[in-house]
């Protein structure tokens, strides 16, 4: 079967649920309000693209290569970009809700999150060096031996990290946000 190539192309309001994305590589594409949920897009590619007001709840990502794509306010629940192709592999979320979803020993090195609730997203082994967390709600996430080295959590919130467990050389946290540092101490800071 010969996969398509489809570029500078504008997707809006497809149930991608229903109809299935053709395989093959999309490149400079903009996919707006459209329904991505419990679908299967493993083996596409996406290049330089724009997902906004999209719904990746339950969509199944194997070998799916995101290069250079962003995310813009949208609903990401249950993903495992892990499954993803890695190589050349760029993201960025602005106003995204990503619950349950693994980032497990993924190079995620300059990842922005702008402004993103990341409820319970394991973070375990992946590097996220120099990444910012931008005004992020970071609340049951999972950094365990994660590289942190740094990253901006100036204003984000509700982190939990061991840094005795993480590697945290030149992160920045907030004086308030010190305190996600010494949850596993269980002490009180008036």
């Amino acid at each position: 079967m010969m996969s398509v190539f489809i570029e500078n192309e504008v997707f809006e309001k497809i149930d991608y649920s229903k109809i299935k994305l053709e395989k093959g590589e999309y490149d400079n594409c903009t996919f707006v309000n459209c329904l991505f949920l419990n679908s299967d897009i493993s083996g596409i590619t996406f290049m330089e693209c724009e997902f906004e007001n999209c719904n990746f709840s339950n969509t199944e990502l194997k070998n799916t290569s995101f290069k250079s794509v962003i995310f813009k306010n949208c609903k990401l629940l249950g993903l495992h970009f892990n499954h993803c192709n890695a190589f050349l592999l760029a993201l960025s979320f602005e106003e995204c809700h990503l619950n349950i979803v693994s980032f497990y020993k993924m190079k995620l090195k300059n990842t922005k999150f702008n402004k993103c609730k990341l409820q319970e997203v394991d973070f375990t082994e992946s590097d996220l060096t120099n990444s910012i967390f931008n005004n992020c709600d970071l609340i049951g996430s999972v950094f365990n031996t994660t590289i942190l080295e740094k990253t901006d959590f100036r204003t984000s919130f509700n982190y939990s990290i061991d840094p005795e467990i993480n590697r945290i050389k030149k992160a920045k946290f907030s004086l308030q946000g010190v305190i996600g540092l010494l949850g596993k101490y269980q002490i009180e800071v008036e």
